[in-house]
């Protein structure tokens, strides 16, 4: 043991000893090929001094950046993590002035600005050799990758021999893009644990599931997380009582709906055994929070660590330089992409100026980097469970979209990511079972707006007899990336007056929309609108909207039959006698209608629920917002996401039938942790819990509302969509 003791050390001395001799030769270089960097005095020193001076220079250097920079960024918490990204090179180029200056040999000098460079790429070469010369031996891998783990895990007890779960949400990825991806040689990582092409058995199953109506991150992750998907009727929502627009991803929205979940399930969460919810809307429950959004509203504190992440993994110099220079790649990149998709009229397209580009870039390579980096922390402290989203692919996908060489490229990458956990998982004081899913998938086709000129929030005026501007105002899009921003940047609220609304003088429609599910709103009016009252304020509305090419069909309240289904030629189907009248719903596929009957028993459920048309030819949808990826509704692709599971786990339903809603995820999610870990937090029976659903939607749907009574479960996922106020 002793010999292995010392063998060890004189490793780990012999590659400090490379990476300072590297740093050494590369600040030689350096000085050779940069006029404003200089190792000798203005009288010329011999080529040994020099490569003295370089020799302390990169040591200090050294030193410096291992011993200061965490502790500058420590005094930097209150700034935002994209500022912090940003101050990467100042801060280091300081340290590489300061190394220079308590240089014993009093020789050195460099301009500030050459010093942002020097540091720079002195602190890429030091971490790609240290990285190179670590990865050849497992032991010394295995403590580099301690070192990124939560500095509190070493006071954590002992973690049980018992396997732990990770699960990785990626965004926005459907089933079909998976299997496609795998076919083309994208993933090979999920290509190797499918069995694909290299004749081993599979460690892991693939299975389809299906959201609900409400095919978005906020429903199916508050689902999946909290076990309830209720009252969730799209992904923005206006509530009458409260005079408010509820968005999934505002942080004051995301925390209000997971009280709400919590009070309804009376269980905390998915993660309430030491569990750890990284980059998520919601917190699951988890002892462990960061990047989670529905804490960032508060202040920080100490149970407030939302934010934390970025600063854990920046405080790392190599990885801030590495992402940093990353991140303005990536920049680079999307204009490039951007500016060939226009110069070749590529069809469809949106507008990817502003500040897309920087959003893109934050969600492909700092939150993936932060939350990949937090999900190896966590498995090397031993954590139970850990729950991650990965927002990239559905951010590009939803301005590229989903099928696009631009979507490939982050597919590819996302592989990577579970390569490095799954590479990480060998290293681990437990064995961890590596769970891949998704919330929802993506539907392609162009906007509403670029095909027939107008917005929804237009046609409801015109059908509404209000005045329509000339031009119509471009609908804003709203995403996951966005939210994940402005949470980091301090101004996590949505601009554009999706805060309280007053009440209007004048019935106002209050036109909000979700992908290609549309909600149309009327303010004045405390309860839900009926058919009948809608017809008598305003005769010509539905018939203008059901009638309309790119509206697929039309939920409504109705007095005398509880909910009708309105479709063009003036189809009315009552909610009842959907099975029994096939043809309107038929082309949204398998459960259109149990997914419209759920919708429809919620309390805050829009006056007029408007899903756009659908080609099951082309799988194509109308987003009533600025994407050509686009989910939120029913129509193609974006219902179907997908589990990815290792076969030691139970299948996800024995009898091989379809899982439909997050809700029924969750279900599956916690058996396998009670495989694993032992019984988690007591969960309802499936007969208690249609039993308490039952109860709750025939409490919601009353005659008042005149809301079925027939219940299915149901789930959600997240159309990065934004309002419309008309």
């Amino acid at each position: 043991m002793r010999g292995g003791r010392w063998r060890r050390l004189l490793s780990q001395v012999g590659r400090s000893v490379t990476v300072w001799a590297v740093s050494t030769l590369t600040m030689l270089v350096l000085a050779a090929i940069l006029p404003d960097f200089q190792l000798q005095s203005a009288d010329g020193d011999s080529a040994t001094r020099i490569a003295v001076t370089a020799a302390l220079g990169a040591g200090a250097f050294g030193v410096l950046s291992a011993v200061v920079w965490p502790v500058l960024v420590r005094l930097l918490l209150l700034v935002p993590a994209l500022v912090l990204g940003l101050l990467v090179f100042f801060l280091n180029g300081s340290l590489l002035l300061l190394a220079l200056r308590i240089n014993p040999t009093g020789r050195g000098a460099v301009a500030p600005e050459t010093a942002v460079i020097v540091a720079a790429v002195m602190s890429a070469v030091a971490s790609a050799t240290s990285a190179a010369l670590v990865v050849r031996d497992d032991e010394a891998y295995r403590r580099r990758l301690h070192r990124l783990a939560d500095r509190r895990g070493r006071f954590r007890p002992p973690c049980p021999v018992t396997p732990g779960t990770v699960f990785i949400q990626l965004d926005g990825v459907g089933h079909d893009v998976l299997t496609d991806a795998v076919a083309k040689g994208l993933m090979p990582t999920a290509a190797r644990w499918l069995g694909t092409g290299d004749g081993r058995n599979p460690s892991h199953r693939l299975t389809c599931w299906r959201t609900d109506w409400s095919s978005q991150t906020g429903a199916s992750q508050l689902g999946i997380l909290h076990g309830s998907t209720f009252d969730i009727p799209a992904f923005r929502w206006y509530e009458k009582e409260h005079r408010e627009v509820m968005v999934c991803n505002r942080p004051a929205s995301a925390a209000e709906l997971q009280r709400r979940a919590v009070a309804r399930t009376g269980d905390g969460g998915l993660l309430g055994a030491d569990g750890a919810s990284r980059g998520n809307l919601f917190s699951g429950g988890a002892d462990e929070q960061a990047l989670v959004l529905s804490i960032a509203v508060r202040r920080r504190g100490r149970e407030n660590r939302s934010r934390s992440g970025y600063f854990a993994y920046f405080s790392d110099p190599a990885n801030a330089v590495r992402t940093a220079l990353s991140f303005f790649a990536e920049v680079g990149r999307e204009i490039f992409q951007s500016t060939r998709a226009r110069i070749g009229k590529q069809r469809p397209r949106v507008g990817r100026g502003g500040l897309y580009p920087l959003v893109r870039a934050f969600a492909t390579v700092v939150e993936r980097d932060v939350v990949v980096a937090a999900v190896v922390g966590d498995m090397l402290v031993g954590r139970t469970a850990v729950y991650a989203d990965l927002v990239a692919y559905d951010e590009v996908a939803h301005h590229s979209g989903p099928h696009s060489q631009d979507a490939a490229m982050v597919l590819r990458r996302l592989d990577r990511s579970l390569a490095l956990i799954a590479k990480v998982a060998e290293h681990t004081p437990r064995p961890y079972r590596i769970v891949v899913l998704s919330d929802h998938g993506q539907s392609p086709g162009e906007t509403f707006r670029a095909r027939y000129g107008l917005t929804l929030g237009d046609l409801v005026r015109a059908g509404s007899g209000l005045h329509v501007p000339r031009r119509a105002d471009q609908t804003r899009s709203g995403t996951e990336a966005r939210a994940a921003v402005r949470a980091a940047l301090r101004r996590p609220v949505e601009e554009g007056g999706e805060q309280r609304r007053p009440v209007r003088r004048r019935s106002e429609p209050i036109v909000l929309a979700s992908g290609n599910l549309g909600l149309v709103s009327f303010p004045d009016v405390p309860h839900r609108l009926t058919k009948e009252e809608i017809d008598a304020r305003h005769p010509a509305l539905l018939g203008a909207l059901a009638n309309h090419p790119g509206i697929g069909f039309l939920l409504v309240r109705s007095a005398q039959h509880g909910g009708v289904v309105l479709g063009a030629y003036g189809v009315e189907i009552p909610l009842d006698r959907l099975d029994d009248e096939p043809g309107l719903l038929d082309r949204f596929g398998p459960g259109a209608a149990d997914a419209v009957r759920r919708t429809h028993s919620f309390p805050h459920t829009a006056d007029i629920m408007v899903n756009s048309a659908y080609e099951p030819d082309d799988g194509e949808v109308l987003a009533f917002e600025e994407q050509i990826g686009s989910h939120g509704g029913l129509g193609g692709a974006q219902s179907r996401p997908f589990l990815l599971s290792p076969v030691e786990l139970s299948a996800p339903a024995a009898d091989g039938r379809l899982l439909v809603g997050a809700e029924e995820v969750h279900r599956v999610l916690r058996r396998w942790l009670s495989e694993s870990n032992g019984p988690q937090v007591p969960l309802p029976t499936d007969t208690e819990a249609d039993a308490k659903r039952d109860t709750d939607a025939a409490r919601n749907a009353g005659p008042k509302r005149g809301a079925s009574t027939e219940t299915v479960l149901g789930s959600g996922s997240d159309p990065d969509s934004d309002s419309q106020a008309a």
